[in-house]
């Protein structure tokens, strides 16, 4: 049995999916499992309602389980829900339940840059700190950061999309010149259970990235060539749209813009080939690229 948290989510809900085609079984965690009815109703999938921070919903989840996928994590902080609730504590409590429950086998979602962005934004910050607690416990862990996750439903190429959709002229910050190496969804959900299925990987941490090194203008391009739109691009300077995202963190629940995502924005998501070459060596992969991938979901 896999358990799954945030099971429910872009990435935890194509694990799910593969898991169950499989014939796998796994436990798949959720604080509001209602809304994702279809999931819980694949073949070896058993949706389990559950808080990561309450400990006797763990020890409960656990159960059973000989492996611990552990996804749960936020792109925007929100006056509900911080970085550091979700990222550091979230990490801890599931860890030492799994420590609780005598499982030894982890696998953790990190990000791309992590360690040379910790001290650029709260979201790399915490991240780090969550990766420092999974090497400190006593699990036989695996790190996966993956770059820009594309796919049906993802939070960044999709909104991309939407602004090529409805505007002739698509803003780009800092002239959209930051380079990123975006992953296909079921080559990360592909890494996340083959990793699960060892009793270890042959390196702790892996960055999870596409074939491709594309700027945010490329992609823009790419995007909008996919749809069949002509679409200019218009420079927007990271000083005024700095200002317009405080504004916004402090009359919106939830901003579309932060001056954490604009300072991690400021620098490239990318990897280097031997990283890629790591990669491909010990998982097997589609390696799918954002071109190629694109017609099947966006048009």
């Amino acid at each position: 049995m896999i358990l799954v948290t945030g099971a429910t989510g872009f990435v935890g809900a194509e694990i799910l999916r593969r898991a169950s085609a499989r014939g796998w079984r796994v436990r798949g965690l959720s604080r509001r499992p209602e809304r994702a009815e279809e999931l819980g109703q694949l073949p070896h999938v058993e949706l389990f309602r559950a808080d990561v921070a309450d400990r006797n919903d763990l020890d409960e989840a656990l159960e059973g389980v000989k492996t611990v996928i552990h996804l749960v994590g936020i792109i925007v902080a929100t006056r509900e829900q911080s970085f550091e609730s979700a990222h550091v504590a979230g990490t801890k409590s599931v860890l030492e339940a799994t420590e609780r429950a005598g499982v030894h086998r982890y696998v953790h979602m990190s990000a791309l840059g992590v360690e040379m962005g910790r001290g650029l934004s709260e979201y790399y910050r915490t991240k780090w700190v969550a990766e420092e607690a999974v090497r400190a416990s006593d699990v036989e862990a695996t790190v996966l950061r993956p770059s820009i996750i594309f796919g049906p439903g993802d939070d960044f190429v999709n909104q991309l999309a939407k602004a090529v959709r409805l505007s002739p002229v698509v803003p780009l910050p800092g002239g959209g010149t930051t380079r990123f190496q975006p992953v296909w969804v079921g080559d990360v959900a592909e890494c996340f259970l083959q990793a699960a299925r060892m009793d270890s990987t042959p390196r702790p941490v892996y960055d999870v990235v596409g074939p491709e090194i594309m700027s945010l203008r490329e992609i823009v391009s790419v995007l909008a060539n996919a749809m069949g739109r002509r679409r200019k691009t218009v420079a927007v300077p990271i000083g005024p749209l700095r200002v317009g995202a405080a504004i916004a963190e402090r009359i919106l629940p939830r901003p579309p813009l932060t001056r954490d995502q604009l300072a991690m924005l400021a620098r490239d998501n990318t990897t280097d080939p031997q990283s890629v070459a790591r990669l491909l060596q010990d998982f097997e992969l589609e390696h799918a690229g954002l071109k190629e991938k694109m017609p099947g979901w966006l048009i």
